[in-house]
Order: C-alpha cells, then sequence, then structure tokens
C-alpha cells in the first residue's frame, strides 16, 4: 500500500498537573524573581491576566494550562481542609 494513503495516528502528551502543584511551583517562581507571591496570584486570579505571573520557571506557561475557576476550588478546598 502506498505510505501516502495511509492513516497516521497521533496520539498527543497531556500533561496531568495538579492545580495544587501549579500553585507551589508558581509561589516559588514568584519567591524567587522577589515578588510577593500573594498580590500577584491575588492579582492573577481577580483580573485574569498572566503578567502578574513571572515567567521565571515557566510559572507563567503552568498557571496557564489551568482554568482560574480550577485555581480557585483549589485554594478553598485547601483551605477548608485546613480548618
Amino acid at each position: 500500500m502506498d505510505r501516502m494513503e495511509e492513516t497516521m495516528m497521533f496520539k498527543a502528551v497531556v500533561e496531568d498537573v495538579s492545580a495544587h502543584d501549579v500553585l507551589l511551583k508558581v509561589y516559588a517562581a514568584l519567591q524567587e524573581k522577589g515578588y510577593d507571591p500573594i498580590n500577584q496570584l491575588v492579582g492573577y486570579l481577580m483580573s485574569g491576566d498572566p503578567v502578574y505571573i513571572t515567567s521565571h520557571n515557566q510559572a507563567r506557561a503552568m498557571i496557564r494550562k489551568l482554568e482560574r475557576f480550577e485555581l480557585i476550588e483549589e485554594l478553598v478546598r485547601t483551605y477548608l481542609d485546613a480548618k
């Protein structure tokens, strides 16, 4: 069979990252760059504008892989579980 007529299979690599892990990594990257991580994360969560997150250590790319509601859910869950 001619190779041009074959159907090729493509499997995308899906990263399974947890909101918890992303928040910890972004927090660390912001801290390393000298930012106040809490203020920066709140700015991002309130506005949706990724400029609040540094690109250091791929923090901006990581946080944009998740929806903001997922991050807020994780924050609320963790806060309430600690009570």
